[in-house]
């Protein structure tokens, strides 16, 4: 596993994944990016283990940052997201969510995402982002 080192927090404006206690970023190379965050009570669900719901937001908000940095922090939205929850988490625990750009084009982005805690897989997910031809907007990356 990587240095934890130099993260950054991209929920810096409001909106949803602020909302929900923001998500660290950060580059690792060109294709390849890294985020965490760790898991307070409002993510649990009834069974007392994160929500699977909010495990598919921070991947979709960590991964669509890395679409978004991929494409010269061009505007990207998620055309198709396909999630494997293998383990779970509870309070207290860091998740780290790993993402390697699999192919860019002028227009699309796929790539692989997997979401460890304590060096253990526990959700992996592929996507595709549709780069937007549009100015981008003043929220900023990570919804």
């Amino acid at each position: 596993m990587s240095d934890l080192q130099n993260f950054e927090q991209i929920s810096v404006r409001p909106g949803f994944m602020r909302h929900n206690g923001g998500l660290l970023f950060r580059n690792i190379s060109e294709h390849e990016y890294e985020f965490k965050s760790t898991i307070n009570e409002n993510h649990l669900n009834a069974a007392g283990i994160t929500h699977g719901g909010y495990l598919a937001a921070l991947i979709d908000a960590g991964a669509g940052t890395s679409a978004h940095r991929s494409a010269n922090r061009a505007p990207c939205v998620t055309i198709s997201l396909d999630l494997k929850f293998i383990g779970a988490t509870k309070v207290g625990d860091e998740i780290i969510g790993n993402v390697k750009i699999l192919k860019k084009t002028n227009t699309l982005i796929f790539l692989f995402c997997e979401l460890k805690c304590q060096k253990k897989i526990i959700a992996s997910a592929s996507g595709i982002w549709k780069i937007l031809k549009i100015k981008p907007s003043n929220l900023g990356p990570g919804g």
